[in-house]
């Protein structure tokens, strides 16, 4: 069973709803005065609004190289979902713990929390940072403000685990993401008289079948990483909306689609493609018939991949404080990438839980998961003396 600090920290943050559209300053209050009390120094980056904030608590020697333990505090909201329990009440039953975020991911701080009073009576060599983050499952928005103040420091962190679960096995990569919506604006009139209307639909429907063929196209002839389960890029679409009536011509249709590409891959490239085939074939055709017809393109969600080398020094780290001797890639995105290319902080993705578990109706994490957490975060702190 997880250390009584871990517990208590755990079923604290559970308590805290940090869905994504709420504030976590409640959390990040708790956690402030949780660290300080064993000795931390912290310091706190705000979102724009001062609603939310980004968390960077220090243990040990400022002016030397150390590790960065990486979470985001955000989670995703539960409602239509079906719980058993309370989510936001931490549940023990059977060597699980129930609620939301459990796995994705308070598991991970909550060990991060509870090695507190450890690091605070150590005398450290190098420092380990806690670093907590808001907004990821949106966008990994909040992290990037934190990494400015990191990147402003004198002394840089020499490697950084993200505490994404990933059954406490050594993850050297993920996916580069873009994430955009097309609004298609055409104009309405009676269905008898379509020919003399632009149809945002059917031109939206047009941009749909084109994602396929990139998909299909990316699937049958892209590079390949046998590493990711899905060893491919990949093209999705995830929501079409548009029209009101079947007997008028639809004068607006919006469609939300991603591409999850390999770092090997130019996830730019395909975005432009994209762009290209609305410009040069679809709104032409449209503006033909209503030259105030039109397309807008947004990217609504970005963020790099991760792709740090086998036998790097962190993932060799890794590996053996996690008692493994593999490596793996995942499918799902972190905020590993942006640690690796926006301030050069080597970076792997190791942390309790199965992603199975996230974003469902009765989240949990198994008690085994979150001991295995603690002995890995007990070998980091023995890097450090």
């Amino acid at each position: 069973m997880p250390s009584a600090a871990t517990r208590t920290a755990l079923e604290a943050l559970i308590g805290f709803d940090t869905t994504s559209r709420n504030s976590n300053l409640p959390l990040m209050d708790w956690a402030q005065d949780w660290l300080t009390s064993h000795g931390a120094t912290c310091r706190r980056v705000y979102d724009a609004t001062g609603t939310k904030a980004n968390l960077w608590a220090t243990f040990g020697p400022a002016d030397v190289p150390g590790w960065v333990l990486s979470g985001h505090t955000d989670t995703v909201p539960v409602d239509g979902q079906d719980w058993s329990v309370d989510p936001f009440r931490l549940t023990e039953r059977d060597g699980l713990f129930y609620g939301r975020g459990t796995c994705d991911m308070k598991g991970f701080i909550a060990c991060c929390l509870g090695l507190a009073p450890v690091l605070g009576q150590t005398p450290l060599a190098r420092p380990v940072h806690l670093a907590l983050s808001y907004d990821e499952e949106v966008g990994c928005l909040g992290v990037r403000e934190l990494l400015q103040m990191v990147m402003a420091e004198p002394v840089q962190p020499m490697a950084c685990i993200v505490g994404e679960p990933t059954l406490m096995q050594v993850c050297i990569g993920h996916k580069t993401k873009r994430s955009l919506r097309a609004t298609f604006t055409g104009t309405a009139g009676h269905s008898s008289r379509a020919p003399q209307f632009v149809n945002a639909v059917e031109y939206g429907a047009r941009l749909i079948a084109h994602m396929q063929s990139i998909g299909v196209r990316l699937a049958t002839k892209g590079l390949r990483d046998p590493l990711y389960d899905t060893p491919h890029s990949t093209a999705h679409v995830g929501t079409a909306h548009g029209g009101t009536a079947l007997n008028i011509v639809p004068a607006r249709f919006v469609t939300d689609f991603e591409f999850r590409v390999l770092t090997q891959e130019d996830a730019d490239a395909l975005v432009e493609e994209v762009r290209s085939f609305i410009n040069d074939e679809l709104l032409p055709e449209m503006q033909r018939t209503d030259p105030a017809a039109a397309v807008d393109l947004e990217l609504t969600s970005f963020y790099p991949g991760l792709d740090t080398a086998v036998d790097a020094p962190v993932a060799v780290t890794a590996r053996r404080l996690a008692n493994r001797n593999d490596s793996i890639k995942v499918a799902f995105g972190t905020e590993g990438g942006l640690f690796h290319e926006m301030a050069n902080i080597p970076t792997v993705v190791c942390g309790p839980g199965s992603i199975g578990q996230a974003h469902q109706a009765d989240e949990f994490i198994a008690a085994a998961q979150l001991d295995a957490c603690e002995r890995f975060l007990r070998g980091i702190v023995e890097e450090c003396l």
